[in-house]
């Protein structure tokens, strides 16, 4: 694939900064849709390489307007809100964000009648609690939170406008992905925040005795996924990003104990989080692989270099 005009939104953040370093080693041209400049240091050593658009996706109309000023090849949509406690504090700022912000992309495709790929990063928490596992992109999706709810509709929109105005439309969700650049706080990113508290000595603390498992991936496996999907996926579909791995989180618990020596220590899970938790979760990658793409990274692997980078920023 030659040199193409991508653009990011929410390039500045967690996937984001890692996609748009990776995409740079190509020589492509990016363009990075940011709506503050609080997570800028990401990306300091390529700053000057790329070209930056002060934006906030919920100023739909500021959006629409970036994108014909730039004409991209490609559209990789990351910005969002992506708190599940947040989305229920504030739904109509979840619909602007999460969903609003989908449709702005696609009708400015249409209207412009542009030839862009456009991909939606989505999410796991679209699915709800799955009745089995693995789960696959055919699993039935029945969210529990608002933020789940949006981020379906926004894959459902890609669909419709593909299907019925043939846009070039692709959905990827990605399973728990952990690393370096992710905010470490808690409504943020659980699996990281954990890390970060076992990195500075802290206790941790698990809901449900550590029996719930989950699927995590780590950062640099979801952006070369992003990459594979980005070249070689197939327009108008779902391909799910996962290591295919389940992992208890008592085990995740136990590495972290091994690695620090930070104690452990089980609680009961907030009534809050006993509504909406998906429950034991891992996911069948095998349509992404597929593609010829497959994750490197194993769990103690990852959590090394994830402390390792809060080593380097002395946090």
């Amino acid at each position: 694939m030659s040199y193409m005009k991508i653009m990011i939104t929410g390039g500045f953040g967690f996937v984001g900064s890692h996609l748009t370093e990776e995409l740079l080693a190509e020589k492509h041209q990016l363009i990075i849709l940011t709506k503050g400049y609080s997570k800028k240091s990401n990306l300091s050593s390529v700053i000057n390489k790329i070209n930056i658009e002060k934006i906030d996706v919920t100023n739909l109309v500021k959006f629409g307007e970036c994108i014909k000023k730039y004409k991209p090849n490609v559209i990789i949509h990351l910005a969002g809100q992506t708190s599940h406690s947040k989305s229920f504090d504030d739904p109509i700022n979840d619909v602007a964000s999460n969903t609003a912000s989908t449709l702005v992309i696609l009708e400015t495709i249409r209207k412009l009648n542009l030839k862009c790929r456009f991909m939606l990063g989505s999410t796991f928490i679209v699915v709800g609690k799955p009745k089995k596992l693995p789960v696959n992109e055919l699993t039935p999706c029945n969210p529990t939170t608002i933020y789940g709810v949006n981020r379906l509709s926004s894959e459902y929109y890609c669909k419709i406008y593909h299907d019925v105005y043939g846009l070039d439309t692709i959905v990827f969700r990605i399973t728990n992905a952990y690393g370096p650049r992710e905010q470490n706080v808690p409504n943020k990113n659980a699996i990281n925040y954990l890390i970060y508290k076992a990195y500075n000595g802290e206790e941790i603390t698990l809901f449900n005795k550590g029996k719930t498992s989950r699927d995590l991936i780590y950062v640099a496996d979801v952006v070369s996924a992003i990459i594979r999907i980005m070249k070689k996926g197939k327009t108008g579909e779902l391909y799910w990003i996962s290591s295919n791995q389940k992992i208890s989180l008592r085990k995740f618990g136990e590495l972290l104990e091994k690695l620090t020596g930070t104690k452990v220590r089980y609680v009961d899970a907030p009534s809050y989080t006993k509504k909406v938790d998906v429950g034991d979760f891992v996911v069948d990658n095998k349509k992404l692989q597929s593609l010829g793409w497959k994750p490197t990274t194993p769990i103690q692997k990852g959590i090394q270099k994830t402390m390792n980078h809060f080593k380097s920023l002395n946090l």
